[in-house]
């Protein structure tokens, strides 16, 4: 594809993906709550999410994502209900200072973790919108190539890991400020309010 069109894509798709919604407030909220264990994990679910958006509109299939809008629908609750599940767990989680071992957190399994973000990017209507409605006004979808989509897509996750790598950075940075259990125990409860705000935003809109 000629770089014009991915260097306008990858732009846009910083602006967006950067700023502030269901899917980064989850990523910082659990970063706050429980440190940057398994987030990698959770990050690289709501990035392939977005692929997967992507796929849906360079294939076209918009007409048929509102053809099936039930079955969206229930990813978008689903995710949601994931959502309020980690809100819950972050406010009953014990109060562990950034200076005690890590080991004394209780580990979560990296394909929960995964399948959690994908859920919170297929039932996030910013991401939707983005790729259903802005996406189109970027590129020629309907000359887009197979090299063009593989092309498309490595700037997706390009900038996807840029945006997400810096708010886990920034998150990771605020949580280390914490010194006493205390102090872990009123953010773990903000984060998970925070995480239950981003599960109404998708599952009011």
């Amino acid at each position: 594809m000629d770089w014009t069109h991915l260097l306008t894509f990858a732009l846009a798709l910083f602006v967006g993906a950067g700023t502030p919604g269901p899917g980064i407030a989850a990523i910082v909220a659990r970063v706050l709550g429980r440190g940057t264990q398994g987030a990698i994990a959770f990050s690289a679910g709501v990035a392939i999410g977005d692929v997967v958006w992507l796929t849906l509109a360079v294939l076209g299939v918009a007409a048929l994502a509102h053809t099936f809008s039930g079955v969206f629908l229930a990813i978008k609750y689903a995710g949601a209900a994931y959502l309020l599940y980690l809100a819950w767990k972050m406010w009953h989680a014990p109060a562990i200072a950034p200076t005690e071992p890590l080991a004394a957190a209780p580990r979560e399994k990296s394909w929960r973790l995964f399948l959690g973000g994908l859920s919170v990017t297929m039932g996030n209507p910013k991401v939707v919108v983005f790729y259903f409605a802005l996406l189109p006004n970027l590129l020629d979808l309907q000359r887009v190539t197979a090299l063009g989509y593989v092309e498309v897509v490595g700037v997706t996750l390009t900038v996807l890991a840029i945006v997400f790598g810096s708010y886990i950075a920034l998150a990771s940075r605020a949580r280390r400020l914490l010194s006493s259990a205390r102090a872990v125990k009123r953010l773990n409860r903000a984060t998970g309010t925070v995480m239950a705000g981003a599960a109404v935003a998708i599952a009011t809109r």
